[in-house]
């Protein structure tokens, strides 16, 4: 309840300075956008190549663009400087899904021990609610663009997400709850490396699936195709980076996986002009 109190907050702060730049007089677009996930945690060995690509999911959310180069309250352009006729801010609500299992070398077939056996019963799911805003470059002029001057507008993004998180988990080895480690399986049904030098004093149960909140550094690069006077296709290819590393609702803590949780997502988006 706590992290859907946080992002409600973030949905005010969100509309209200959305608010904001509309009394400008700024237009403004509205999309969706979907495509794969690949998300990269501490499933596995992250420079496995068998590991990062078999982690796939799938994601899905709405865009919105406020557009400096066009004024909704007159139906004319807006001064040509290089901030109106270069820029945008885009604001998206997105959701994303991945069902995790441990893929690479310690799992391989021919690994026949009990560890082994552990490791591969182990699965989750990363499932994520975002709201954020990118400052998105487009290297060519947006004006040239909307009067079809070109037809494809490269771009670049940068911006910061608030993260909703609400990791899963589970095991066919043994049993699958256990009250002391908020439900989540004994430590005797989980990979023994795992514990190696674990201080329960100090040291986090390497499970936890209570989720939580968090913010992540959002970076992308696409392009757009303009379909008619107010509509267009875009692909576009994001990096996300979460502060966290409890995400996936797995932290370990080894040296070959120690980083925080990050995502890859190739999504293809649907745009409209509303003014």
């Amino acid at each position: 309840m706590l992290n859907l109190k946080h992002l409600a907050s973030a949905f005010c702060l969100f509309v209200i300075s959305q608010t904001a730049y509309s009394q400008l007089g700024f237009s403004h677009e509205i999309g969706i956008i979907a495509g794969p996930v690949e998300f990269r945690s501490d499933f596995g060995s992250r420079n496995e190549a068998e590991n990062n690509f078999g982690n796939s999911g799938f994601g899905i959310g709405i865009v919105h663009y406020i557009n400096f180069s066009y004024r909704a309250d007159c139906n004319c352009y807006t001064t040509d400087t290089y901030w109106n006729d270069h820029f945008k801010i885009r604001n998206e609500i997105s959701w994303n899904r991945t069902s995790l299992n441990h893929h690479g070398e310690w799992v391989n077939p021919n690994r026949t021990s009990i560890k082994a056996d552990k490791l591969r019963a182990h699965s989750g799911v990363a499932q994520n609610l975002d709201i954020g805003t990118q400052l998105e470059f487009f290297p060519k002029s947006i004006r040239d663009f909307q009067a079809f001057s070109y037809r494809l507008a490269p771009f670049a993004s940068l911006g910061v997400h608030y993260t909703s998180f609400s990791p899963k988990a589970s095991t066919t080895y043994g049993d699958t709850t256990d009250p002391n480690h908020g439900g989540v399986f004994n430590q005797a049904n989980i990979y023994p490396t795992w514990f190696d030098n674990f201080d329960p004093a100090v040291d986090p149960y390497p499970i936890n699936v209570n989720g939580g909140s968090t913010w992540s550094m959002v970076a992308s690069a696409g392009v757009r195709y303009k379909l008619d006077k107010l509509s267009d296709l875009m692909l576009d290819f994001r990096f996300q980076y979460f502060f966290d590393d409890w995400v996936d609702g797995l932290n370990h803590n080894l040296e070959y996986n120690k980083h925080n949780d990050w995502l890859l997502w190739l999504n293809i988006g649907y745009i409209y002009y509303l003014d």
